[in-house]
């Protein structure tokens, strides 16, 4: 599953970029996903260590390095 490509753009127009060719929105998209998935396997694996079947949104703040749970 992929993020759309719609929201891509609207993702990019709200970090300032006024153009955004159809290339960069898949290459976008593309990189979302990836990062998606590696931070969907560490937090299930996170979830795993502590006992859990469940993923948390702690766990998802783990795995991404943020500091606010």
């Amino acid at each position: 599953m992929s993020v759309p490509l719609a929201a891509i753009e609207r993702i990019a127009r709200k970090a300032g970029v006024d153009r955004i060719s159809a290339d960069a929105v898949r290459e976008l998209q593309k990189t979302l996903d990836d990062i998606g998935f590696e931070l969907a396997m560490d937090a299930a694996e996170a979830a795993r260590h502590a006992g859990r079947k469940t993923i948390t949104k702690e766990d998802v703040f783990l795995v991404s390095g943020k500091r606010n749970a």
